[in-house]
């Protein structure tokens, strides 16, 4: 007999979270294990990287993809996307147990949805996966330019949480030249890389940090930024607090540290609890840039690739991220509430204006 506790508790979790479906995927002969959540499909189909990691257990894996699929739906909405919210992990270690066979497996359960569900790369995958997902399957961008796709989105990631800052420091400075602005950037993968670049670029003063200490001094000595360690992040005083690796480096121990006027960075789910630290830092003055706003590039570049859009045409889409900050701010003040209850709302408008207008994808 199934246990009925696990069962109630993965619909319980569905329902909290406002999901349409979830399919686990699992295939022995490949050592395949994934799950496919997909959110909302009111603005589109759903669009949603593919994450390889060794989560603990497999409920850590479920609240991932649940989490990550649901900041979808509000991503696309906010950047003024036509595409619904989805996500999608794979159990396993990326760095062995990585196959193409598991790959192409996998497309296969992409291809059984009928384009309901689009994927691309996340953390743990990269092109040349999402070209063996292609073999199976046309539902898949971030596929690299010698093949016709729009090849890696870090660089449109990373001016989209630029124009971020930029309109976090307007709205708290009144001017939004970075010239002097200090920056801590946690994370210097490829996105916190280009984000680098670009805030040295406008000589801006960047603190960077990572796990990987040999990239981080080989990352700070190219742009001329300050190598510091993770253990040190929060005793820094600086402008801006940029987190561009794992997510919930904000909660309540950390912002009780923070020593900066803005959190504006790349990584998904930044605050560990929405509502509690949202108004934790709306109470301390922190100005909050909510992350699904400012990092929804890689999302542009793949709708893009969608679209069959110009380069030109992909950054005009990823300025736009400026303004949509700027709108979120501007609530967020008038009403007094979180910035992320801001952008909820915002998100949550588009959502509910075009189910008036068409019925689900």
């Amino acid at each position: 007999m199934p246990n009925q506790t696990t069962n109630d508790s993965i619909f319980s979790q569905l329902e909290a979270f406002g999901h349409k479906k979830i399919v686990f995927c699992s295939d022995p002969d490949t050592g395949l294990k994934a799950i496919i959540a997909i959110h909302d499909t009111t603005l589109g189909p759903a669009l949603g990287g593919t994450r390889m990691w060794a989560y603990k257990n497999e409920a850590d894996a479920l609240d991932d993809v649940l989490r990550l699929s649901k900041s979808m739906t509000y991503k696309a909405a906010i950047a003024g996307l036509n595409l619904g919210g989805g996500k999608a992990v794979i159990i396993g270690d990326s760095r062995k147990d990585k196959t193409e066979a598991l790959l192409r497996k996998f497309g296969r359960f992409i291809k059984n949805f009928n384009g309901e569900f689009i994927t691309a790369e996340d953390v743990g995958t990269n092109p040349k996966d999402m070209e063996y997902i292609r073999m199976e399957t046309q539902h898949v961008t971030g596929l690299p330019e010698s093949i016709g796709g729009s090849g890696d989105p870090a660089p449109v990631a990373a001016r989209g949480v630029f124009m971020g800052i930029k309109a976090a420091v307007k709205e708290l400075y009144g001017s939004d030249n970075l010239t002097g602005k200090s920056v801590i950037v946690q994370g210097i993968g490829h996105v916190g890389e280009n984000l680098v670049r670009l805030l040295r670029d406008e000589n801006a003063m960047v603190y960077a940090s990572d796990i990987n200490e040999e990239r981080l001094g080989q990352v700070a000595k190219k742009y001329g930024a300050q190598a510091i360690s993770n253990n040190n992040i929060f005793d820094i005083s600086a402008d801006i607090y940029a987190p561009c690796g794992l997510g919930a480096t904000v909660n309540t121990q950390t912002i009780n540290k923070l020593k900066c006027g803005i959190i504006a960075g790349s990584a998904n789910n930044q605050l560990e609890d929405e509502h509690i630290h949202g108004q934790m830092l709306l109470d301390k003055g922190i100005l909050f840039a909510p992350d699904y706003v400012i990092n929804a590039g890689g999302l542009i570049n793949c709708y893009s690739e969608l679209m069959g859009f110009s380069k030109k045409r992909t950054l005009q889409l990823t300025e736009n991220i400026y303004d949509a900050t700027r709108n979120i701010l501007k609530l967020s003040k008038t009403e007094n509430i979180s910035t992320i209850e801001a952008a909820n709302k915002i998100a949550e408008k588009r959502i509910a204006d075009i189910k008036k207008v068409k019925s689900s994808f």
